[in-house]
């Protein structure tokens, strides 16, 4: 399946004890499969803090999911329930390797669009950093 024009619109949730920030994007970006993974890719904004950067998602199943950024902004993500994963991480302030362990990955993708939901703690140097979670809806365009 070719990439096509995708409509998508993104919630992302952080909270830090008992402080909460949510930030929402509705964006155009392509959307496809391939083989048993789902390819979510769009250009990052003010809105998402990485304007100049460009993000791929690639999910399979509810087992695995990859948030790779790359441009002003480079970062590796692995989302896999049950499981932490120690991932890179530039900032403009500079790198870092981050801990993400994922609590929930909710993959209800098909070649159509669909919802993608995933729920992850990051931690730096074994120090909890924050509770996320990204909520997405994408349908053609």
């Amino acid at each position: 399946m070719n990439s096509e024009k995708f409509m998508i619109e993104m919630k992302s949730i952080q909270s830090i004890y008992n402080d909460k920030t949510e930030t929402e994007l509705v964006t155009s970006g392509k959307f496809r499969r391939d083989d048993e993974s789902f390819l979510i890719s769009y250009k990052d904004s003010d809105a998402t803090g990485f304007k100049g950067s460009e993000t791929e998602i690639s999910v399979t199943g509810n087992s695995i999911a990859s948030i790779i950024r790359r441009g002003s902004t480079n970062s590796d993500l692995v989302i896999e329930p049950g499981k932490k994963h120690h991932c890179h991480y530039a900032t403009p302030y500079g790198e870092m390797v981050i801990g993400i362990y994922t609590h929930k990955l909710e993959n209800n993708l098909n070649d159509n669009g669909g919802n993608l939901y995933m729920k992850y703690t990051i931690d730096i140097n074994t120090s909890y950093m924050s509770d996320n979670e990204i909520i997405m809806n994408i349908k053609k365009a």
